[in-house]
């Protein structure tokens, strides 16, 4: 058969993995699919081989531009046209790559799927012929899932604006609720749903219920234990300054360890990814910043120090270990403690009803056509970006808010030569409106700034025509441009719903998906407590049973004895707290004038207006870390009034 062939030639297998014949043959058949395949089991030879039999172009939708990278240079080395779209590429890189697309060169293309906003992308896709849309880590689709992206959920749109064939989602950890929200946004139907079982068999798994104070000593015996055989190993922890001691105190044992966190410098995190993957360095501590897009075959342990999130990001992330088939051991070393910290960082994502209203009303005051920038709406409203995203695309969704594309603010322009050799050839109209515009530019030694929202306000000349006017420019290579400050256009819907009522759906969106974290929590702690067969129990919770158990997990060779998580009394607020809570309320910060935004800032969670008032140097910041959100929130709205 033709699909073996590529297999074989293109690929370099002699087989398929269990699944992907059925997902090639219905996509070639003409219909969508589900895949649900475990980590590490070939989800991407599923579009990769259709690509090269289908007429058109395969557009894969990732939120990982490192990944992105990895699977574009795998392919091109195989002889198959791949390129990716991502914020990286300069414009004329992204003309040059839409060329290729439009000629028919180009058989494979990655990209975020928050590049379905931009308008002049979204404008040359609607030109092209797209045979498939895949759709990696597609559980970011669902409302219910574990990893939420509000732009995932504009996907089903659009797939049916740009005429997309057949649509191909790809997950290793969807839930059955998941699975179902998938299939129903792109029609698929239930036979071409094909999901490979969750087991792996070379997996241990254990939970090691232990104190918060015993938890070093126990995870440094374990490493010395495992420290003469060849592998790797990742230690995930909650957060960065976790990440950082713990990686200091394994040193300081004798052992090789780094951490890699958000928080550090790009160059840094690069350096210390490619020692990890390299193998000199043979023990990371990460926060979940770490491991998506990571393909080492070698990983034979991953501890979790503190308590995942979910078990769909426990699965996610143990199933990066023994990738090779060979044996690996999967561990949490278990303390309700650190429920503490996992429900604060859920309920400090969760926005005050008035700052949902404020913004809300903000939206609708704006007219009819208007452009936002989402960090700015983020500073003003005290609402995080990833929030802010979410409450906008909610509102399109319910068709208040129509969207007309992305575009940026400013530019940096940097002249090729001088401003009057530049322009001598344009026609006296264009050169008329360049020169006013280079005289309203900010000039540096080498670069002019270009703000062309205030540009448009003070020449009177619609944003649009300022932006064509550059752009031509760099496409004549006068000009080298350097965008900056993305905004989103909108239109208002007719009529839109009034903003009080719109402000409640949206604040009763924002408190169940809280609930739904908490809930997942939850599910982690009866994991974790659970006296039956650990790898048995995570099948069955992704709507899958092996069938029998494992027979090597922690609890399947007996190795606990108490089922609880030792966990410290709650702490309540104290005299030496409440002093705390008087003295940042005595200093009067903007920024910490409400309830909530004082709670979070007490707890240790950071928010867009402490941040800009830089208040994460206050001796105060995370005082209160150790104790619950609500309760915190309770004491100030009585404190507070």
């Amino acid at each position: 058969m033709e699909i073996d062939k590529h297999l074989r030639e293109r690929f370099g297998h002699d087989a398929f993995r269990p699944g992907q014949r059925r997902i090639v043959e219905i996509l070639l058949e003409g219909r969508s699919a589900l895949a649900v395949f475990p980590t590490g089991g070939g989800k991407s030879l599923c579009y990769q081989l259709p690509a090269l039999l289908l007429e058109g172009l395969t557009v894969v939708v990732s939120p990982l531009i490192a990944l992105m990278k990895d699977q574009v240079e795998a392919l091109e080395a195989r002889g198959i046209p791949a390129a990716r779209l991502d914020s990286s590429l300069a414009a004329d890189e992204v003309r040059s790559l839409f060329d290729r697309i439009e000629s028919g060169d180009l058989r494979i293309l990655y990209m975020a799927p928050e590049r379905f906003a931009n308008g002049a992308a979204w404008e040359r896709l609607r030109r092209v012929r797209i045979s498939l849309l895949a759709i990696d880590e597609a559980h970011c689709i669902s409302s219910w899932g574990h990893n939420f992206r509000p732009d995932y959920l504009k996907l089903g749109t659009v797939a049916r604006e740009l005429g997309v064939e057949r649509v191909l989602a790809l997950t290793a950890t969807a839930t059955p609720e998941v699975s179902a929200e998938i299939r129903d946004r792109f029609g698929i139907l239930g036979s071409d749903h094909v999901q490979t079982g969750f087991h792996r068999p070379n997996l241990r798994f254990a939970v090691t219920p232990c104190p918060a104070a015993a938890r070093e000593g126990l995870l440094v015996d374990r490493l010395r234990q495992s420290a003469a055989a060849p592998g790797s190993t990742i230690i995930y922890v909650t957060q960065q300054q976790t990440a950082e001691a713990l990686a200091g105190k394994l040193r300081s044992a004798g052992l090789s360890a780094r951490a890699y966190h958000a928080g550090l410098p790009d160059d840094c995190r690069s350096e210390v990814q490619q020692a990890f993957m390299e193998g000199r360095v043979p023990v990371m501590v990460a926060t979940i910043a770490f491991g998506m897009g990571i393909d080492k075959s070698d990983v034979r342990a991953i501890y979790h120090f503190n308590l995942p999130k979910s078990l769909e990001a426990y699965l996610q992330e143990s199933g990066r270990a023994g990738r090779d088939g060979a044996a690996a051991s999967c561990e949490i070393l278990a303390c309700a403690d650190d429920r503490v910290v996992l429900e604060n960082f859920v309920y400090g994502d969760t926005p005050s009803p008035r700052a949902v209203r404020a913004l809300v009303e903000h939206l609708l005051l704006q007219g009819e056509r208007f452009s936002v920038s989402r960090h700015d709406l983020s500073v003003t409203t005290d609402i995080r970006p990833l929030v802010i995203a979410t409450a906008l695309t909610q509102l399109e969704l319910e068709g208040v808010l129509i969207p007309g594309g992305s575009f940026h603010a400013a530019y940096r322009v940097r002249p090729e030569r001088p401003l009057a050799r530049m322009l001598a050839g344009f026609e006296p109209d264009e050169r008329h409106l360049l020169e006013r515009m280079f005289a309203a530019g900010k000039t540096g030694r080498k670069w002019i700034t270009m703000d062309i929202v205030a540009m448009s306000e003070s020449l009177g000349v619609e944003e649009e025509r300022l932006r064509e006017a550059l752009q031509n420019l760099e496409a004549l290579g006068e000009v080298v441009l350097e965008p900056s400050g993305v905004r989103q256009g909108y239109r208002l819907a007719p009529d839109p719903p009034k903003a009080g009522a719109l402000a409640e759906r949206l604040t009763r969106c924002f408190e169940e998906r809280e609930q739904a974290e908490l809930r997942r929590m939850d599910q982690v702690i009866a994991y974790c407590e659970s006296p039956l067969c650990l790898a048995r129990e995570l099948s069955r919770h992704f709507g899958d049973d092996p069938g029998a158990d494992c027979g090597s997990c922690s609890n399947c060779l007996g190795e606990r004895e108490n089922r609880a998580l030792p966990a410290a009394p709650e702490s309540s607020l104290g005299p030496a707290d409440l002093e705390i809570i008087r003295g940042v309320m005595a200093e009067k910060h903007p920024a910490l004038r409400q309830p909530r935004q004082l709670a979070r800032f007490l707890c240790g969670l950071g928010s867009p207006a402490a941040s800009r008032a830089r208040l994460w140097n206050h001796d105060a910041f995370g005082a209160l870390e150790h104790l619950r959100f609500p309760r915190v929130l309770e004491q100030l709205d009585t404190m507070l009034v």
